[in-house]
């Protein structure tokens, strides 16, 4: 029969923790990453580079001139390798953390880009649904030769309907109907049907 491994010889365990004989010391994380963009930002300049190979040409040119014997650091040069050494192990570190940290830059960056334009896109969407609505609600609305027309039309029903009760034409401007004259009754004076003889 099988065993059950235990907790410590499973690998999807973390394992207990260990003490540690070194002194812990906190370094601020912004302070020496600041440190380092700033060192690797110098190191990517022209005059780091020529700084560089001034000392360099003058360190061999003062060891070649001072000879074997009074010369610190002769042919080949061990103690100048050493120091490119250094400086390269250093460099290498330092430079990966200050692209790491402009990875985390740019990172945000990006991210508030996205939003930025995820809400621009949705601003566009709301602006096109109420210029699409605008316009359906403008073309619904009467426009002024159509409510011309429709005035015309009902002007012309009403005075078709005012023909028909008179009877025939509208009587045309400067002429008017003569009033009627009524005729005497037999047996009545002149005077007394004439409106002269009444009064």
């Amino acid at each position: 029969m099988a065993t059950r491994p235990s907790s410590a010889e499973r690998l999807n365990t973390p394992g207990p923790r260990r003490r540690s004989w070194l002194p812990r010391f906190r370094v601020d994380n912004d302070a020496f990453g600041a440190f380092a963009e700033g060192f690797a930002r110098f190191m990517g300049t022209a005059r780091f580079l020529a700084w560089m190979t001034v000392i360099i040409v003058l360190w061999i040119v003062g060891n070649v001139m001072a000879g074997p014997e009074n010369a610190p650091d002769y042919f080949p040069f061990i103690f100048l390798t050493l120091l490119l050494s250094l400086q390269a192990s250093y460099a290498a570190p330092l430079i990966l953390l200050a692209q790491n940290r402009q990875e985390a830059r740019d990172r945000i960056t990006t991210e508030a880009d996205r939003r930025q334009a995820a809400q621009a896109r949705a601003d566009t969407d709301y602006l096109a649904r109420e210029i699409a609505s605008l316009r359906m609600s403008v073309g619904e609305l009467a426009t002024r030769d159509f409510i011309r027309n429709e005035i015309r039309g009902e002007l012309r029903a009403l005075l078709a309907e005012l023909d028909d009760e008179d009877g025939g034409e509208p009587p045309r401007e400067g002429t008017q109907r003569r009033p009627e004259r009524r005729r005497p009754r037999p047996g009545t004076p002149l005077d007394s049907a004439s409106p002269r003889g009444r009064a």
